[in-house]
């Protein structure tokens, strides 16, 4: 494996498999994964709300909890079996971006159908399309609960319902444009308005849609003004404030430096923040051309930079070993394991891509002792040689010093521990 090979599978994949060896042209590899991804296979929309349904009147029925495995089990099979790594790690980015925590009890059921239908589909067209899809998905609406925002003049409204200006403020805080754009709480209040209406329908046992439904009664009317700009009343009102904050200069910049701070440096240059903010201007938000950029961004080709994150680190682990769809428990076991259980970050601002947030000593020994019992399952199981998994896990990537206490350790158990816990191999 080639040095440029081993850093396209780690910083922009999520390491390498065994089986599987790199093209020796890595650049065409990752560019070839640049194309729109199907739906996946999985629960509907109605099955959830046929489990939801059974819960409310039971709340022991395992129906949600069953939807929630048979998703969790797809996407961990996914990451650790796929073909397509940065594909698929692109796809997790934007499901990072547009975060839907499963803190939030209401969302558990539509975790994975919200990564599969909203996120994993749109991830390389237009973001605004993204944002939209994200916006008008059940999962969404129910975690920043925007199904109880109801403007104070609407019917609804003047029976007592309130407005509630969570997704507004997370929109602009965190989605969009940011503190940086410089807008004001009276900004989010009238996107708060612009967005009633905006809920999710009950299912057939309602006479209502399973997904998206836009409730004319409890929606603000008149013209609002955002950022300036003012915007009609009604559904389309709302997709035309997204998408004018999806397009906002201040998005752009700060897309760009979200995506230079998972890819590139946790601090990275002015030249990498222009050159990924460019290519959204250049293409008017094609998410398809910013990936194509970023991965031809000149200091994004300098190697291990990036401290893996516990769900990296786990991954790259996994597929390391040769492991599939059998090691698919013990991934999210051991995303839970080192504080980043799936789809459940603490915050609408999703987890954090710096060092700091991973580095803290704590944090270090989970991944120490995890990788000791992993060294000596696979010991104990024999068929492993450390020689063969470092050039699967880093290949030239390693440094000399690490693959000289590899060589001159005790046992085949020792050996993979060194291999796991080195500092290489924390980095992406």
């Amino acid at each position: 494996m080639t040095p440029r090979a081993a850093h396209a599978a780690i910083r922009f994949g999520l390491g390498a498999r065994p089986e599987a060896p790199m093209p020796a042209d890595p650049t065409a590899w990752l560019s070839a994964q640049v194309a729109p991804l199907p739906e996946l296979p999985g629960p509907s929309l109605n099955d959830i709300q046929v489990a939801l349904r059974a819960q409310r009147r039971d709340i022991r029925h395992p129906g949600v909890g069953d939807i929630f495995r048979v998703e969790s089990t797809a996407w961990a099979t996914r990451m650790v079996a796929t073909r397509i790594p940065f594909a698929e790690r692109w796809a997790n980015f934007w499901t990072n971006h547009l975060t839907v925590s499963r803190r939030a009890f209401q969302t558990v059921a539509w975790l994975g159908h919200y990564q599969r239908a909203a996120i994993r589909t749109k991830c390389f067209g237009r973001f605004e399309d993204l944002l939209l899809a994200a916006y008008r998905h059940p999962a969404m609406l129910g975690y920043l609960d925007q199904t109880n925002s109801t403007g104070p003049t609407s019917p609804v409204g003047r029976r007592g319902r309130g407005l509630n200006e969570n997704l507004a403020r997370e929109c602009l805080e965190l989605h969009t444009v940011t503190p940086a754009a410089r807008y004001s709480q009276q900004d989010v209040i009238s996107l708060a308005r612009i967005l009633t209406g905006w809920s999710s329908g009950r299912g057939e046992q309602f006479s209502e849609v399973d997904g998206f439904l836009f409730r004319e009664d409890t929606h603000e009317p008149g013209a609002k003004r955002l950022l300036g700009r003012e915007f009609p009343q009604g559904e389309e009102g709302g997709a035309e404030a997204l998408r004018f904050l999806a397009h906002h200069p201040a998005t752009y910049r700060a897309l760009a430096a979200k995506l230079a701070r998972h890819f590139i440096s946790d601090a990275p240059s002015r030249a990498s923040l222009t050159w990924i903010e460019g290519a959204f201007h250049d293409s008017r938000g094609d998410l398809a051309a910013v990936a194509r950029a970023l991965l031809a961004e000149p200091e994004a080709q300098v190697p291990l930079r990036k401290l893996r994150s516990g769900e990296d680190y786990a991954i790259a682990v996994l597929r390391a070993f040769g492991l599939g769809a059998e090691a698919a428990p013990m991934l999210l076991a051991t995303l839970t394991r080192l504080n980043q259980s799936l789809w459940n970050a603490p915050a609408p601002d999703g987890w954090s891509d710096a060092a700091t947030e991973w580095a803290a000593p704590e944090q270090l020994m989970r991944r120490l002792d995890w990788a000791g019992e992993l060294a000596g399952r696979a010991a104990a199981a024999g068929g492993t040689e450390p020689e063969a998994l470092a050039e699967t896990m880093l290949g030239p990537l390693a440094r000399t010093e690490t693959m000289n206490v590899v060589r001159r350790a005790g046992s085949t158990r020792d050996a993979i521990i060194v291999l796991l816990a080195n500092p290489e191999a924390q980095r992406r």
